[in-house]
This record gives C-alpha cells, structure tokens and sequence, in this order.
C-alpha cells in the first residue's frame, strides 16, 4: 500500500490568468510520478472580487465560474468545465482530489438591508459598545446571473449574525444582530471568535444549515471531489461540522477523507476541537509548523529532542496532517511565518518520511513563489519520491540529542526502509538501527550530502553522519 501523500496545489500569488485548472490537468501525471496521491485545490466558487478573489471571499458557492457575476465568467483559477476536467484528470493518475470548503462567511452581497445591530468589541465579543441601533448591512444574496439555477434560496440578514460595515454609518466595527446571539463551541480568542469577516453565517439558523447540506450534496454529486478541507474551522461551531461531515460521507457511502484549519499554535484547542467533533476529521499541525519556523530562525539554539513535544503529530498523529508551510503562511500574509529556506528540506524530511501523520506539501514549495522571488525547495522532488519508493515498515526513533536527531524505518518485503539524520548545529553522526535484514548491506545517501558509504553490522546497526544545517537520507545501495 503506497503511503498517502498530499499537495496543496496553490500559493496566493498565482496569476491572476484563470488559467490554473488547465495547468493542474497538466502537471497531474507528473505530480502522480513524483507520489502524490490527494490534492487540495483552492476554493472552486465565485469570490465577491471574481476573477481576482484567491477564493476565500466567498460570493456564491453555486457559481464554479459559470455566471457573469461579480465582473467575470472564469473564477481566478478557470471556468466550471475545466475544473470538472481538472478533477477527473486528477483521479485518472491515481490523485484523490479534496474541495476547498469555505462555509464561515459570505462577501460582496447583492442589495443592503436595514436591521438592528449592538456593536461589540474587536478584542471582546461579548462586550456590548452600544444599545441597539439601526444599520444598513450588505446581506443580500439574490445572484441576479444564477438566478435559482441549482438553488432558489436567498440570503437575507436573518441567515446571519453579524457584520463588519455598517453602510449607513459608513464605518467598520463587529456589529452582532439585535436577537442574535455568537455561536458556541468556538475559539475563545477574543472572548469568542465565531465572527471572522464578511455577513457571518449564523450556524444555529435551521434554514441555514439545511441549504449548507443542500449545498454539499450538489458539490459532490457536481464536481465528484473525494474529500474536503475545511476553512477557518475554529470561527464556527464544533457541532455542525460534526453532523455536515457525517452527513456528506453517508450521502456519499464513502468514508470522505476531511482536514480542518485550526489555526492555532496551542495543542490543546486542536485536541478539543477533535473531541467536539467525535474524530471526524483531521487537523493541520499548526504547532509543529510553529515549531519549524523557531527552529529555522533559531540559531541552533531550539532542543530538537523536544520536536514533537505539545504537537498533534506527537499526540495523535491519526487526526494530524504535517505541514512545512501555505498560503497564509508565505511572505505578505495576515499569518506570515514562513520557515526559512535552509531548514526547508530538513523540514520535509522530517514530515515526508516518517511513519507518522499525513504530510502535505506546499505548491509554492514545490514550484517556488515568483511573486516573492522563492525558488523551489530543490530536494524535494526526491524527498517525496523517497516516500513512496523507501519511507516504509517499523520506525525507530532516535529525537534524543540537542542538535542531531533522526529515525529509521526498517522496510517491508517489497521496500528497503531508510536511515533519516538532521541537524540544526554543526552535524555529526548517530548509531541507528535499520532492521537485521539489513546486516551486511551498504547505505549511501540519496541526497548526496554525505559521499560516504556505511556498512550495516551484525547487529542491524549503522553509523550515518548529516553535515551542519543539513539532512541526510540514507537506503541501500543499488
């Protein structure tokens, strides 16, 4: 069974082109050759800034780029059709594909509606600025192009609970709807953080989320996607997607591979949110990305024997999907904590070929980000091939040194196993176990840092070296 290797197949500076669905049916081949086998595309429906929306800024989640709405047919990344050809050609090389689902939020509103709203505070939701006072809120989705194509429902300031422009007034604050109230089981940033941008949805509403399962049963039953990742999962409550996940996946008949951002560096909200949820999804490692952007602007200084202390891959690695770095991570983003390009393929060693969580890999990793000037990660190509031809059977662990930590996998009958070694300081050596099938057998090292052979012993032992802020990945000599 090969290993599951995800890509997230986007950066937020892609061209502006609409043009990336046909890229994607052309690199599918290749992307499966180099083992990816689960891609995450970038949100597939209309932004309330068309053609110039990354996709977040949802307008209409019917409109794959098939309406003249909001300036243009194509979404930033292509019409309907080619995304519908995208998918397909994904699936044909063997690449399970996820949807980008974003149901937070909606922006760009058709028409304004007048309606009672109490200001409350931006770092204290539940801290009441005003009384209730009229405003003009721009909550009004009729999409004039669809019309009731696929969906006859309209939004109206009743499907929401707040907004952050007040029209009448002309200015920005959070403005909670008079009679409504924050949904629960969210993060408590901010005393509460379900409002996060644009006409909040309101999640308790029950016409609400009978359109939300309306909506994914005709995604799915559209698009044919194999799974999902999740948008801004800490801003809405725990319980609906507890029942939108389970509900999509017995549509289905189809256990729907799901992944959640749960943007947050403290492990125990991830925890709890896969406790809220009963386990029906995984989470992105935001920690241990945390804990590779300290290492690489460290300095030598971080204990890499504490690596996976207080992440989810250390934890509970079924529900983690491992990360070097994305979209809101890279260069000019809100959450800006892009790892440094020498601990890059250290980083990617790490997540790539050990036998725990599921690693994704960034497209401005893998094609580098022009927009900022970001070569590609040169190694990685044969990290992730590495991965699917070495990175099997038991693994051994060896996180037990300040600077020089690694780990082994023995292989299996088919597969040879491999020795992994890095260090943030000056490098050295570790004596590590490959597995008595090994004795005898000669290692190099595939990424060529290391020109040395190492002959494995009698007792299934090696001795593998890593040069200084490097890695060393090594397997049996052909």
């Amino acid at each position: 069974m090969k290993n599951r290797t995800m890509m997230q197949f986007f950066e937020w500076y892609l061209p502006e082109d609409c043009a990336h669905w046909r890229r994607t049916c052309l690199e599918a081949e290749k992307l499966a050759a180099d083992g990816v086998n689960m891609i995450w595309l970038p949100p597939a429906y209309k932004g309330a800034q068309g053609k110039y929306d990354v996709g977040y800024g949802v307008y209409d989640t019917y409109d794959l780029g098939e309406f003249d709405q909001k300036g243009s047919i194509p979404t930033k990344y292509g019409t309907k059709e080619e995304y519908l050809q995208a998918v397909s050609d994904l699936q044909k090389a063997g690449i399970e594909v996820l949807g980008d689902i974003v149901l937070n939020h909606r922006m760009g509103a058709d028409e304004k509606e007048r309606t009672e709203a109490v200001e409350v505070g931006q770092n204290n939701r539940y801290q009441e600025l005003s009384g209730p006072m009229e405003i003009e809120a721009w909550t009004k989705f009729t999409f004039p192009a669809r019309g009731s194509r696929y969906s006859d429902f309209i939004w109206n300031a009743s499907h929401f609970d707040g907004v952050d422009w007040d029209d009448l007034g002309k200015r920005k604050g959070v403005f909670r709807f008079k009679d409504k109230q924050w949904d629960l089981s969210v993060d408590g940033e901010n005393a509460n953080y379900d409002y996060l941008m644009g006409a909040d949805l309101d999640l308790d509403n029950e016409e609400v989320k009978a359109e939300l399962d309306r909506f994914g049963k005709w995604y799915l039953d559209t698009t044919k996607v194999d799974g999902f990742r999740l948008d801004a999962v800490k801003h809405m409550n725990a319980a609906f997607y507890r029942d939108w996940i389970r509900a999509m996946r017995t549509y289905t008949g189809k256990d729907m591979f799901a992944v959640g951002e749960y943007w947050s560096p403290d492990l125990n909200k991830l925890k709890n949110y896969i406790s809220q949820t009963e386990g029906v999804m995984s989470l992105f490692d935001v920690p241990l990305h945390f804990r590779f952007f300290e290492i690489s602007h460290g300095n030598a200084s971080f204990d890499m024997s504490k690596l996976f202390e207080n992440t989810l891959t250390g934890t509970d690695s079924w529900h983690a999907v491992t990360f070097v770095d994305n979209h809101d991570t890279q260069p000019g983003q809100a959450l800006e904590t892009f790892v440094m390009d020498w601990f890059k393929p250290l980083a990617y060693g790490i997540i790539l070929l050990q036998e725990k969580g599921i690693p994704c890999v960034f497209y401005g990793d893998y094609y580098g980000i022009p927009h900022n000037g970001i070569s590609p990660v040169k190694e990685l190509p044969a990290l992730m091939r590495l991965r699917n031809s070495h990175a099997y059977g038991m693994e051994h662990d060896y996180y037990d040194h300040w600077d020089i930590v690694g780990f082994t996998r023995e292989g299996t009958g088919e597969r040879d196993g491999l020795a992994v070694l890095v260090s943030d300081g000056p490098g050295g050596s570790k004596t590590m176990f490959v597995g008595n099938a090994h004795k005898g057998q000669t290692y190099i090292d595939a990424l060529c840092n290391c020109k040395e052979e190492v002959t494995i012993g009698e007792d299934g032992m090696g001795s593998f070296k890593v040069e200084g802020g490097s890695i060393s990945v090594w397997i049996p000599k052909e």
